[in-house]
């Protein structure tokens, strides 16, 4: 099992029984792949960044080459040794950690090279060691635009957000991280290199081995690097903080933006106030862009070549004469737009500074999203009447992030008893209502339980029996996505 601390919840099976990586193992290795860097463990590898699991492994393998990629996997695969990819560390769902003694993660961090850039194809091939900053500047310097944004963008890494299909602000106008890809290379259990980094958009050879590995979260083969898509950059963009009256006028809201401005809407992002009061403890230099202090508000998002700002700005006036805003700050500056973001931006970190009970990512339809927040809310509050609730997200996709937080005053070790049912509560509301409970998060080992219990049956047979046809000995990332997967 995992280690937890008081803030963990359920247990995380390792089902599969591999052979430990030991000192003789990991001599042969080093003489089989020399250029490899084998590393003691330490914490930078075995915990996730809140703090609150820890994981353990025989040593951390650090390749700079595909084919060293290749041949360390052989090697385990013929062992019976598990592996567990590592990005750059970010993930929330603890895919990046496992308890089980003599399993060896393989981090990608030393292959961290921008291959390609080529602004004619609109195409970028990068390593899976590369951060995501690291391909937006190159986009940028290219002339051309990644749109894909999350607020780890600095240390999250592209193998990482590929294998856990990573969302962010920006799905509602340019897709999810696999909506973004052309092509990948990866290898797979037996050591296999795929080859595939094209530059098509149009491609039907066979079955799509790239839509495949993204979002396996490294179960099915370990991408060690892709081939991106790049947009035009927009020369235009307009950025407004408004003051909404709940979820349901956010989404009329939206509505009415779409029907007047169409697809130029970029991000939609949905906050409460209790966000900003977890800012002015923890930020108290963050100004808040309202004089009044509203109970929801939105930032939304425009960009086209022109007259994308001005437009918003009429909308939103006659967003004004129908009710659906009651305030609004519109950005007049870059510096401005970077305010207004910044606060959306540190909302995640406000959350993890105050210690939540339980963290939520879930996605409804968006007829069901309000009734979500108010029957959720009841529904938490029937459990722990004194516990805060920070709800906020990505509405314009349905994605929000649910939190809940102890009462002023008390940490969430005296909720410890109440966490599961907190949890089960939210998933089976969000299950009733037609969503999911893995919005962009991923599953690794932290919702496997909640895969097994809300997935159709069928579609989780096919998910095995993929498992079991690429990954026979369940050595890449065992114990994450799929639990108790029967093989051979």
């Amino acid at each position: 099992m995992l280690s937890r601390d008081s803030g963990g919840v359920g247990s995380y099976r390792l089902d599969m029984t591999l052979a430990p990586a030991t000192p003789a193992f990991l001599d042969r290795l080093a003489q089989a792949v020399p250029a490899v860097r084998i590393d003691p463990p330490s914490a930078r590898w075995l915990e996730e960044p809140r703090g609150k699991w820890t994981g353990q492994a025989a040593a951390i393998l650090r390749p700079s080459t595909v084919e060293d990629v290749s041949t360390i996997l052989r090697m385990c695969n013929e062992a019976g040794i598990g592996v567990i990819p590592y990005g750059g560390g970010t993930g929330l769902v603890g895919g990046q950690l496992t308890s089980a003694e003599g399993v060896l993660v393989l981090s990608l961090d030393r292959m961290a090279t921008i291959r390609a850039s080529v602004p004619e194809d609109n195409m970028i091939e990068v390593e899976a060691g590369v951060t995501l900053q690291a391909v937006q500047q190159a986009a940028a310097d290219a002339g051309r635009l990644f749109p894909l944004s999350i607020a780890s963008e600095g240390t999250a890494c592209i193998g990482g957000i590929l294998g856990t299909n990573a969302g962010g602000t920006a799905v509602l106008r340019y897709g999810n991280a696999r909506d973004l890809v052309l092509g990948i290379e990866a290898v797979l259990a037996d050591g296999t290199i795929i080859r595939d980094l094209k530059r098509l958009r149009k491609d039907n050879t066979g079955y799509d081995l790239r839509h495949l590995l993204i979002g396996s979260e490294g179960t099915l083969g370990i991408i060690t690097a892709a081939s991106l898509r790049l947009l035009p950059r927009p020369a235009q963009r307009g950025t407004a903080f408004l003051a909404v009256d709940n979820p349901a006028g956010a989404l009329s809201l939206l509505h009415k933006l779409h029907s007047e401005l169409g697809e130029v809407i970029t991000a939609f992002e949905l906050m409460h106030r209790q966000g900003l009061d977890f800012l002015a403890e923890f930020f108290p230099n963050m100004a808040h862009p309202l004089e009044n202090n509203p109970e929801w508000m939105v930032l939304v998002e425009v960009s086209a070549a022109t007259g994308c700002a001005d437009a918003l700005q009429d909308a939103l006036g006659a967003a004004f004469e129908d009710g659906l805003i009651s305030d609004a700050v519109l950005a007049q500056s870059e510096a401005q737009r970077d305010a207004l973001w910044a606060i959306r931006e540190t909302i995640p970190e406000g959350n993890r500074m105050t210690g939540a009970i339980m963290s939520h990512d879930i996605s409804v339809p968006l007829s069901q999203l309000a009734d979500f927040v108010a029957r959720g809310n009841e529904l938490v509050r029937a459990i722990a009447p004194d516990a805060r609730i920070n709800c906020f997200g990505h509405v314009g996709d349905g994605n929000l992030h649910y939190n809940v937080f102890p009462a002023p005053g008390r940490n969430r070790a005296e909720y410890k008893e109440l966490q599961d049912s907190i949890q089960r509560a939210v998933h089976d509301l969000t299950h009733e209502l037609g969503g999911s409970v893995s919005a962009e998060h991923g599953v690794g080992r932290f919702k496997v339980g909640d895969l097994e219990r809300y997935s159709d049956p069928g579609r989780l047979r096919a998910q095995r029996a993929i498992k079991a046809a690429m990954d026979p000995n369940g050595i890449l990332n065992p114990g994450a996505v799929l639990s108790g997967v029967p093989l051979g």
